[in-house]
């Protein structure tokens, strides 16, 4: 049927996948939505037939077979290299004449500006920034854990909370509630016992992430280690944004800062109030703001960015993701 729609958007994560079929005047044509995106896990190939059950099923509501462009914010695309890997096999897939793939950050920064300009930093269960200037340069970290220097996130969070709770139990660390809402919310009594169920794994370790609520009800309680480790959180994404500012030139500029990821859209009083007030010292001409808009739509914004389409198309694919 040859090139009947503009752009294939991909947002894919480490738990879903949504993709949009949109028209160069910003029609969206359909929709669809797929499994957890992981290369890591399953290998590339794998991953990205996993991705192509969704594609297929979206060109077919569309009644199209390919696109000028395909614009793809996929997780795990931490590094260039691994973005120019996952390119060469969407590339293959013949979906587009054109392929850009980028981190999944990007898709968070572009649906929550009106033009391709900004900082975001997304803490869901990982910590990442990315920044983006309308001349094409773009700020990014590899955001790969410990390893390239990150702290945080809700994994990061449980793990810290669970180790301070473990000391404290048995007398290495200082005295913190932790110790008790911790194992409470498995309905046990002790961290030893919290311990060995995560050990032993009668508790899966997918689970550690439901502690991570626990942590933030337990700072807003006033516990003192657990407010220690919230405000640490807001430092942490501050000192990226403000990085990624610097690099793209941006500090001394009226610059939207996007907060994005379970974390950070929770929007915690501490957390969110303890980010905004050091932004103000560190970034006084950032605006921050909460981006709660579904990923995919920056995905699509950001393939009709490549495609050229006039500001009205922009605003028609925002007008239907946002109803």
């Amino acid at each position: 049927m040859g090139l009947t729609a503009s752009v294939l958007a991909v947002d894919a994560g480490n738990s879903k996948t949504d993709v949009a079929v949109v028209t160069a005047g910003g029609e969206v044509l359909a929709t669809a939505r797929g499994g957890p995106f992981r290369p890591p896990a399953v290998g590339v190939e794998r991953a990205v037939d996993a991705l192509g059950e969704a594609v297929t099923r979206a060109f077919a509501a569309a009644g199209v077979t390919s696109v000028e462009q395909v614009s793809a914010c996929l997780a795990n695309a931490d590094l260039p290299v691994e973005e120019e890997q996952l390119a060469a096999a969407l590339g293959a897939r013949g979906w587009g004449a054109g392929v850009d793939v980028r981190n999944d950050t990007f898709a968070v920064l572009r649906a929550g500006v009106d033009e391709p300009r900004g900082v975001a930093v997304v803490c869901g269960a990982g910590v990442n920034c990315v920044g983006m200037r309308p001349d094409g340069r773009t700020a990014r970290f590899p955001a790969l854990g410990r390893l390239s220097g990150d702290w945080g996130g809700g994994w990061g969070l449980a793990e810290e909370a669970l180790w301070h709770a473990a000391r404290a139990e048995d007398g290495r660390g200082g005295p913190t509630e932790l110790a008790r809402t911790l194992p409470a919310h498995f309905g046990l009594g002790s961290m030893y016992a919290l311990i060995e169920a995560l050990h032993l794994r009668h508790i899966e370790p997918a689970r550690r992430h439901e502690l991570t609520p626990v942590l933030f009800a337990t700072a807003a309680d006033g516990d003192p280690l657990a407010r220690g480790i919230v405000d640490r959180q807001a430092d942490e994404v501050v000192a990226m944004a403000v990085v990624a500012l610097d690099r793209l030139d941006l500090l001394a500029e009226e610059t939207p800062v996007l907060l994005g990821g379970s974390v950070l859209a929770a929007r915690h009083p501490r957390l969110d109030g303890r980010v905004r007030e050091l932004l103000a010292a560190r970034a006084p001409e950032a605006v921050p703001r909460v981006v709660t808009a579904r990923p995919v739509l920056g995905a699509a914004l950001l393939g009709l960015d490549r495609v050229g389409a006039a500001p009205g198309a922009r605003a028609r694919v925002r007008a239907h993701f946002d109803a």
